[in-house]
């Protein structure tokens, strides 16, 4: 499933000649995990009101998201070559008004994502809805102060139906998050926060499987993973190049780079 994940959305952008492929990529691995065994859900009944919530703050990388959700039966895998263009309900960032089966929440501004997820879990725990709700951010995301200001929230209301997944990929539009703004020592940062932190090889599977199994076993606080990823993981010529944050193949590259992800 990951390895179709990373075709598709190479296909996506390349056929959209736009969009964000790096982030898009690192995350494949999670997102398979998420949709193939981690979430309840029900593909053919999106509405499903026992569902759990996927929140994707890191918006731009809705590729990701997308190739999941038709991966695992929201809509017809077809439509993804309709990515960005007028009128396609597959919109550059997620949004609530394309109607697309799966979408939560509109998501794009950096730093917004967590304190949805955070109203979204509180709302529940007012409601007694038994569910989680997942949250993805992106590392460079996290040097909005919004995010900080959600996380203490959570921790205060005592949110154990809440998970976030950060993307540590090290990588941001303009270069290396550490030497942007830095984020070390960030499991302490988030413990620090009243956080049950862990963390993970976002591209191995078992490692994924132990942290999330982890995550949901915790009864009395919020839990976050931090899943290190590689940016552009799959493709050896673009990985943990943050030149690709949102940069496309062309079609003589997507050649290439597919003919990597499937051999």
């Amino acid at each position: 499933m990951a390895c179709n994940i990373r075709t598709d959305i190479v296909r996506m952008l390349t056929e959209a000649g736009s969009g964000h492929l790096g982030g898009s990529l690192g995350l494949a691995d999670i997102f398979a995990y998420l949709y193939s065994v981690a979430l309840n859900h029900k593909p053919q009944n999106p509405n499903w009101e026992g569902r759990d919530k996927v929140v994707l703050s890191i918006g731009h990388v809705a590729p990701v998201l997308y190739a999941s959700l038709a991966n695992t039966g929201y809509f017809d895998r077809k439509e993804l070559l309709q990515l960005r263009k007028f009128q396609s309900r597959l919109q550059g960032h997620p949004s609530l008004d394309s109607q697309l089966p799966g979408i939560e929440t509109s998501s794009g501004s950096l730093g917004q994502g967590l304190g949805i997820a955070v109203g979204m879990a509180l709302a529940d725990k007012i409601d007694s809805i038994q569910r989680k709700i997942y949250c993805i951010l992106g590392d460079g995301e996290l040097q909005e102060g919004s995010i900080w200001e959600a996380a203490m929230s959570a921790s205060n209301f005592k949110l154990n139906n809440i998970i976030a997944i950060i993307d540590r990929n090290k990588c941001q539009i303009d270069g290396k998050t550490e030497d942007v703004m830095k984020l070390e020592p960030l499991s302490k940062k988030w413990e620090s926060f009243g956080w049950n932190t862990l963390e993970c090889d976002g591209h191995h599977f078992k490692d994924i499987d132990r942290a999330f199994n982890l995550a949901k076993a915790q009864t009395n606080k919020p839990s976050v993973i931090i899943a290190h990823t590689k940016m552009g993981k799959g493709i050896s010529e673009i990985e943990n190049d943050y030149r690709w944050h949102g940069k496309v193949p062309n079609k003589e590259q997507s050649i290439e780079f597919i003919k990597e992800l499937t051999n």
